[in-house]
């Protein structure tokens, strides 16, 4: 996939952009957000809304195709990494998750810089900034015994045939004796990615038996139930193979011309793991675009979900200290911490496209809050954009009323570092 290699955009240019945008043959509505301040004032943000990306384009490359809860699409950030950044400038995700800011700045040219408080989300994305050729996985694994497991908990047998769990322990303990030794390479470090990534799911492509979309891992109760409704118990399944066969998917559109661009950046990465409101090993000034999407609230519950990828790297997911605010106040609390830490790394200039989105039915939208977040930060707020993939009917302020639970929308808050 080649970049459209825009131009960076000043901010007239930018805003007429949106203004004009008729790539999908929509026309943008815009309006004004009214913003209120101390002491009775108020700021007027401008807000667009049209199809900007997804629908109608080509998907991403097939190197993101990591599952992960609640990720937006690689389209979102090449939207704005293609327009306010230019080849080896530093793309910064505070909250990395699976590495899709991440990954789509590096098949851009651009390096990626990645923060998240788990140590998972290193695991799902540093691999792939080093992809490695099919036929070195295939060998690798080929070395792998996988026919000597460990002891393991007796609730797995669940979710996993006794004989898969066999070669799931035995492939964690490889893991585990490489990391010690200090022997594991870029091969181990993709094979363990994709395993990861292969624990559970709703097909026989994952080593599970049937269980709900691959983004999560339900709870041992939870599967017990799933298995007496649908009258299933675990099938073996070949843990090679489905490795195998994964690895070959993400790999297939990496060309050498791309394999050439991601391996220009891949040596500058720097991913940090830690609170994304303190992250010291960040330069000062040293990142020209932050794109990222922050836990909604306490919509999406990413410690539960992924426990059982936890006990497979074996990360202590109670040690993790994920943010989960119930209340609007103590989310907000958060976040304009996290804006005083992105001030600090962004450069004079440089801009944060912030994706927030509706929650609990549409009654909180975070885009306001955010603004306050962003203005108590230092930030100047540019605009509002709206992707609206499907034009919603349109029934209150924001231009945009989904008409079913979850969103339509990406809704993302563009900032700049002004001073």
């Amino acid at each position: 996939m080649n970049s459209i290699k825009k131009p960076k955009l000043g901010r007239a240019h930018l805003h007429a952009e949106f203004a004009d945008f008729k790539e999908f043959d929509k026309t943008t509505r815009q309006f004004e957000l009214p913003l209120p301040l101390g002491y009775g004032g108020q700021l007027t943000v401008p807000v667009y809304v049209n199809e900007f990306w997804t629908s109608k384009q080509r998907a991403g490359n097939a190197l993101h195709e990591i599952s992960y809860r609640a990720c937006f699409k690689p389209q979102l950030p090449r939207f704005f990494i293609e327009r306010l950044t230019k080849p080896g400038e530093r793309v910064y995700d505070p909250f990395l998750g699976r590495g899709t800011t991440a990954i789509e700045a590096a098949l851009l040219g651009r390096v990626p810089v990645g923060c998240d408080i788990n140590p998972l989300s290193v695991v799902l994305t540093r691999p792939r900034l080093a992809p490695p050729k099919e036929k070195q996985v295939l060998e690798r694994l080929a070395e792998i015994d996988l026919s000597k497991g460990e002891e393991f908990p007796p609730e797995l047998l669940v979710f996993y045939h006794p004989e898969t769990l066999v070669q799931l322990t035995a492939l964690r303990r490889f893991f585990s004796s490489r990391t010690k030794a200090g022997t594991m390479d870029g091969v181990d470090e993709w094979i363990r990615m994709v395993g990861v990534n292969r624990l559970t799911g709703h097909s026989n492509g994952f080593f599970s038996v049937y269980t709900l979309p691959p983004n999560q891992a339900v709870s041992v109760k939870a599967q017990e139930k799933i298995n007496r409704d649908r009258n299933q118990i675990p099938p073996p399944r070949d843990v090679a193979k489905l490795i195998a066969k994964k690895s070959r998917g993400l790999l297939k559109e990496l060309d050498p011309a791309i394999r050439r661009t991601i391996a220009k950046v891949a040596d500058s990465a720097q991913f940090v793991t830690s609170s994304a409101a303190a992250t010291p090993a960040i330069e000062d000034n040293s990142v020209s675009l932050v794109v990222t999407s922050p836990p909604f609230l306490d919509v999406v519950d990413y410690k539960t979900d992924n426990w059982l990828r936890c006990w497979f790297l074996g990360i202590d997911v109670a040690s993790v200290a994920i943010t989960s605010a119930k209340k609007l106040i103590e989310w907000q609390k958060a976040m304009t911490a996290v804006f005083h830490e992105l001030h600090r790394v962004l450069k004079p200039g440089g801009h944060i496209a912030f994706e927030v989105g509706e929650v609990r039915g549409g009654t909180i939208k975070l885009e306001e809050t955010v603004l306050h977040c962003g203005l108590d930060a230092g930030l100047t707020p540019e605009l509002v954009l709206i992707n609206d993939q499907e034009f919603t009917k349109t029934a209150n302020c924001w231009g945009v009323d989904n008409m079913s639970h979850g969103t339509n929308t990406n809704r993302i808050v563009l900032f700049q570092r002004t001073n």
